[in-house]
């Protein structure tokens, strides 16, 4: 995927920006994560101060999903903390001094609380997950907090593939992991693909 283009829009609306928040957004399997590290990378080796803000980091605990009878269904919009997101997005927004983020683990499963740090001095975050131009109360009150919206438009064979490979790349067994893919991961990017906002640039 040649990022050019993503890379320069983001330079050219942080000219006049003291802090530019832009959304990675789009189903699981469609590459956000790796297109936002790539570009922080990037965007690093030019000089400027950039953090990625994943939206995985609020992930509700196994034990929680287990006692609300959400384990089937990790991933699904309503297996996040979404107040606590908001939140987090928002004292971003606001430049408060430092603010601690959580980072999932997908090797232990688990979120690690104030795993990073946005300092004062970052002018570019890059937010990144599935649900952040979702058409769906509560996570349309994101709207507002992103100057910048990308959404990764990936075909559903393609992210099946990729889902699979990540699971297996897991350790699951080759038959847990079609169905957990089929009953959970695809259900969810079908979500994502038909209850989008329009992003600013889609790739």
């Amino acid at each position: 995927m040649d990022n050019t283009s993503l890379i320069d829009a983001i330079l050219a609306r942080a000219e006049a920006a003291p802090r530019l928040m832009v959304a990675i957004a789009g189903p699981p399997g469609s590459g956000k994560s790796t297109l936002a590290a790539t570009v922080a990378d990037t965007l690093h080796r030019r000089g400027a101060a950039v953090a990625v803000v994943p939206m995985d980091g609020f992930h509700y605990d196994d034990a929680v999903l287990k006692a609300r009878g959400l384990a089937s269904r990790k991933g699904a919009p309503e297996t996040f903390d979404f107040a606590g997101f908001h939140a987090l997005l928002k004292r971003i927004r606001a430049r408060e001094p430092e603010v601690a983020i959580p980072l999932f683990d997908r090797n232990m499963e688990l979120s690690r609380a104030a795993a990073a740090v946005v300092e004062a001095d970052t002018r570019m975050i890059l937010v990144e997950g599935n649900y952040l131009l979702l058409d769906e109360r509560p996570w349309a009150e994101l709207t507002g907090l992103f100057d910048f919206t990308v959404y990764l438009d990936v075909p559903r064979a393609e992210l099946e593939r990729r889902l699979l490979a990540r699971w297996h790349g897991h350790g699951r067994a080759a038959e847990a992991a079609r169905r957990w893919v089929e009953t959970n991961d695809l259900p969810n990017a079908d979500r994502v693909m038909s209850r989008r906002r329009k992003a600013d640039m889609v790739l």
